[in-house]
């Protein structure tokens, strides 16, 4: 998709692929494991899991996305099925269910609720220390939450596109990563209701965790949304008869 866009800066690119998520997501764990050290709490990791970690990071994640942004810009670019004016079209005064940030809300709504109720059972083994023992019911609603952002995004992109809004790319993202904000609140009641944390080191240890997960969440529901607006798109304009 980056070749797609015309995009010509495929180093940084590719840096910024390699290092900026998973850079935010390590540096942020060892930040906090220090303070966790400081306070001697139970919970903090020792120094040889977290140069595991590193190593991972580094000699495993990084030269795979060096690979596959090698193999991919070698690659040739996707075809567009018609052709697109140079011009941009007016766009005119969108309805309120197609025009952010009442889309985005709206969108993410099936995402979260697809996997609400599993929510609650992983939660509840990862800061209750129950068991969790349903990996193939997990791996059943990690599917359908999957065709839940897919059949979301089209549907929000084609009401978009019926709006005469022709700027879909970043919306159809939006649509679906604003699950990660419901993921996010839903970590917040939890809190409130379920856990009884003392003190503000392990209350802002959850919050935390709670945070980096619903980053990660939202940012694959978001891609999925692109990936399947971007395939809708290409379909339906394809199917145009154009004399």
């Amino acid at each position: 998709i980056f070749k797609f866009c015309d995009a010509k800066a495929w180093k940084q690119n590719t840096i910024l692929t390699a290092a900026g998520l998973p850079g935010c997501l390590v540096a942020l764990f060892m930040v906090l494991n220090v303070f966790l050290h400081i306070a001697g709490a139970a919970t903090a990791v020792g120094f040889i899991p977290l140069i595991l970690l590193f190593g991972l990071w580094v000699f495993l994640s990084i030269p795979l996305v060096f690979i596959g942004s090698f193999f991919g810009f070698r690659a040739e670019k996707i075809a567009v099925p018609v052709k697109t004016n140079q011009i941009a079209r007016y766009i005119p005064e969108l309805p309120w269910y197609a025009s952010p940030p009442y889309s985005f809300l709206l969108g993410g709504i099936l995402p979260f609720g697809s996997v609400c109720i599993e929510l609650f059972f992983i939660m509840s083994a990862l800061w209750l220390h129950q068991i969790y023992y349903m990996m193939g019911f997990l791996l059943a609603v990690l599917l359908i939450l999957g065709a839940t952002c897919a059949e979301v995004s089209v549907v929000m992109s084609y009401l978009q596109l019926c709006a005469e809004d022709h700027r879909w790319w970043w919306k159809s993202f939006m649509n679906c990563a604003s699950a990660g904000l419901y993921l996010f609140l839903y970590s917040l009641w939890f809190l409130s209701s379920r856990l009884e944390l003392v003190g503000v080191l392990p209350v802002v240890v959850y919050i935390t965790y709670m945070g980096m997960i619903s980053v990660c969440f939202a940012m694959f529901c978001g891609s999925v949304g692109v990936l399947c607006s971007f395939w809708f798109i290409r379909k339906i304009y394809g199917a145009l008869k154009v004399d």
